[in-house]
């Protein structure tokens, strides 16, 4: 798609400054562990002298080809962004692999990489441990694999260069600075195996609380083993919460646990497995290869997978080494560590035929949550019994949906941003015929209770004597954002005989967690469909519903609705994103620069969230950092568990910890968490952003993100906007070709399968 261009107007009379030189280029990450999906170059950053980018500049013009005009001054033709070639990964299976830039969820609570003092009892849970218990409750683990363990063994030498270096990037993963390694980008290719039907999956277990906190002896004899095998002690804490009261005696017996311990890699849980078990330590070890499974589906989990399928799962762990994969994945199926599932592919065969499978492998948590989610979700579709006359009240603009949930216990509804009418005014019919209701979204909004305080319990109706959610309807607006686990202790908590909507837009990035909930449960068609007729107004709805499928079309903008700045550099885009920022939308648009939001696709990178970050609060709130890199009037973003992004306000800082402003609510950082929960938040990236919206939003298109760049991603980033989006444009073609060509990457999952089970069972069922 070319780009034409044509001098800019005149209407704005800001004077341009020149972008100050920008320091060497810094390589893109991800953010933090835990979450996922594409990759930035490194680039260099140029300096070039620059014309006011502002909205009064360069409004989208209809009726040309490309997507917007280039300044004053610029010379008409391509956009020249200078690259310097990305760093190449060191070769082997343990090479860093690209992740994609745009999650955002630090480290676990507890798992920060500090050092535990000796003799110190771990803290009490916090409200977002309690959080993250309440969404697992339904989560049971198979009994660990018991055998002779060795007794904890006394402290050995200093920390020593290796150690060092693994703490180093334990700590690099968990505070952001590097992406955890990624796999499992495409989807796999299905095995047409013949083989026998699946078995009816057995009962779920009765679910049983969260495991205790470790305790200081449990850290303290962690950490002599750890210093024996030359592993940092400070790793001793997060080891300990991540294997629970036994830890230290299943390290020594079985070191290369230690991959369950955020940001610790093979190569490095290898040494430590050398260093204890001298020659003993071999490639083929069963025990390697049991936890390289439970590694390697752990780290497809983070880009959204809960199961692969068996050949990708073995070509894996040929890539680190071990002999026979096959073999030892079927050593990990029997001893427990994985499930293992046959998936029915096709229609079903005529009798005598066998019936073509795929093999999947997965985790018991996530096999446990899909399987729940699905039982909760037929329970509702199918145990409704009380249909009701909602006819005189099915008017307006929901009116379709008012009639489908009145007779239905489970409906979808999938729509943009104005299309959340429709269960606003279905919940106000509800609430008008003497129902319970409650409105749930993934961000705080108004009229609506968060879907984590939900669960928690901070948040909405509470609950009955049963432990159900005490409501007769509940609508889930941001449905895409729910992962398996939160989904399914939603709808575990739903009563029977209540309705429930699940209400989104599939086009916008997927759930931080793994599963694809709303994308499945639309898949398996095993409810009403509601699509909503009502479109996104205005040149930045037309955009957005364009990009939707697949187009990048000019539009009419005649209030400047829509500006594309073009820029050559990283060190300009940084420039005029401030700019626009602080100067040329609010003047333009009476829009205060404290609500303008900028979104770009990486943490890292010369133009990523923490260089424009740095920039725009030197700008808007410079100060010396004095509450761990913060200062009052800072915007952040402070993320208590993976996926959830609370866009805050720094207050002030104590003993206790920061104190954080959100919309009104008081939060309390403790200290030992700022590093990894907290962020600045002028800048952020489009999985931080979903589910809210600006009055303005300033989207950042470096040079070195234009691998990250995915029709969902932009489709997310341009719908932020309400009155007005700019965007800063260095990926020259990269955009068009993003949008038109590159889809969502697949995940694999079991729900649809699982539901369309059911669905089928039940019609089976004599009445």
């Amino acid at each position: 798609m070319s780009t034409d261009r044509r001098p800019a107007s005149a209407e704005d009379p800001a004077t341009p400054t020149a972008p100050p030189p920008q320091p060497a280029a810094e390589a893109p990450d991800s953010g933090e562990a835990g979450d996922a999906e594409a990759t930035d170059e490194a680039a260099g950053s140029d300096e070039a002298g620059s014309q006011d980018g502002g909205p009064g500049a360069e409004p989208m013009v209809s009726g040309r080809d490309g997507v917007g005009e280039s300044p004053a001054g610029t010379t008409s033709g391509e956009v020249h962004t200078d690259r310097t070639p990305a760093a190449e990964p060191e070769p082997g299976p343990d090479a860093d692999q690209p992740d994609q830039p745009d999650q955002d969820g630090p480290a676990e609570p507890g798992a920060d990489g500090g050092s535990a003092e000796k003799g110190e009892a771990a803290p009490a849970l916090s409200e977002a441990e309690a959080e993250l218990a309440a969404q697992k409750i339904e989560r049971e683990r198979i009994a660990r694999r018991k055998a002779e363990r060795q007794a904890p063994v006394d402290a050995g030498a200093k920390l020593s260069g290796k150690a060092a270096d693994l703490l180093a990037a334990v700590r690099a993963v968990e505070s952001g600075e590097k992406p955890s390694p990624v796999y499992f980008d495409e989807a796999p290719t299905a095995p047409r195996k013949p083989a026998a039907p699946a078995a009816p999956p057995t009962p779920r277990p009765t679910p049983t609380p969260a495991p205790p906190a470790p305790t200081a002896a449990g850290i303290e004899g962690v950490r002599s083993v750890l210093a024996r095998g030359g592993a940092p002690e400070a790793l001793a804490g997060p080891a300990a919460t991540a294997l629970g009261e036994d830890a230290a005696e299943q390290l020594a017996h079985d070191p290369w646990r230690l991959l369950a311990v955020t940001g610790v890699r093979p190569t490095q849980a290898d040494g430590f497995a050398r260093a204890l078990l001298g020659s003993e330590a071999g490639p083929g070890d069963e025990r390697r290869a049991a936890a390289l499974v439970g590694w390697l589906l752990e780290q497809a989990a983070l880009k959204g997978h809960t199961a692969l399928e068996a050949p990708t799962l073995e070509s894996a762990l040929s890539q680190y080494g071990v002999p026979d994969p096959a073999a030892s994945l079927e050593q990990a199926i029997g001893e427990g560590t994985v499930l293992v599932f046959h998936e029915p592919l096709g229609p079903p065969v005529a009798e005598g035929e066998e019936q073509p499978v795929r093999v999947l492998v997965g985790l018991e948590g996530y096999a446990l949550a899909e399987e729940s989610l699905a039982d909760g979700l037929a329970r509702l579709a199918n145990t409704f019994d009380d249909p009701a006359d909602w006819e005189k009240a099915a008017t307006g603009p929901g009116a379709d949906l008012i009639r489908a949930v009145s007779g239905h216990g489970l409906v979808t509804h999938t729509g943009g941003e104005a299309a959340r009418a429709e269960p606003l005014a279905l919940l106000a019919a509800a609430r008008d015929l003497g129902l319970r209701v409650c409105l749930a979204a993934h961000t705080p909004a108004q009229g609506a209770v968060t879907v984590a305080g939900l669960l928690a319990g901070t948040e909405g109706p509470g609950r009955d004597a049963d432990g159900q959610f005490a409501l007769d309807l509940l609508v889930v607006l941001d449905a895409p954002q729910l992962d398996v686990e939160t989904a399914a202790a939603l709808v575990e908590s739903v009563p029977d005989g209540a309705r429930l909507v699940l209400s989104g837009d599939p086009g916008v990035l997927g759930s931080a967690g793994p599963g694809r909930v709303f994308g499945d449960v639309l898949a398996a068609r095993a409810c009403p469909q509601l699509v909503s007729r009502t479109p996104d107004p205005g040149p930045i709805g037309e955009l957005v519903s364009g990009v939707g499928i697949g187009e990048l079309n000019q539009v009419d903008a005649p209030g400047k609705e829509v500006v594309i700045v073009p820029v050559q550099g990283a060190g300009e885009a940084v420039h005029r994103a401030v700019q626009l920022v602080a100067e040329s939308v609010p003047r333009a648009f009476g829009i205060p620069a404290d609500v303008v939001q900028v979104i770009t696709p990486g943490h890292g990178g010369s133009a990523g969230t923490r260089a424009l970050n740095a920039a725009l609060k030197e700008r808007l709130n410079p100060g010396p950092g004095r509450f761990g890199g913060f200062d009052p009037g800072d915007r952040v973003v402070h993320v208590p568990a993976p996926g959830r992004a609370v866009p805050a306000l720094v207050v002030s800082a104590d003993a206790q910890g920061l104190h954080l402003d959100a919309a009104g609510a008081r939060i309390v950082v403790p200290k030992e968490r700022v590093e990894s929960q907290v962020r600045h938040g002028w800048a952020v990236t489009a999985h931080q952003a979903v589910g809210a919206r600006w009055p303005a939003v300033v989207v950042v298109l470096p040079g070195d993100a234009a691998q990250a760049l995915s029709r969902d991603w932009v489709y997310t980033a341009f719908g932020r906007a309400e009155r007005h989006l700019s965007v800063v444009h260095g990926v020259d073609q990269a955009l068009p070709h993003a949008v038109a060509e590159v889809l969502p990457k697949p995940r694999t999952t079991r729900l649809t399968g699982l539901l369309r089970a059911l669905a089928a069972s039940a019609q089976d069922q004599p009445e």
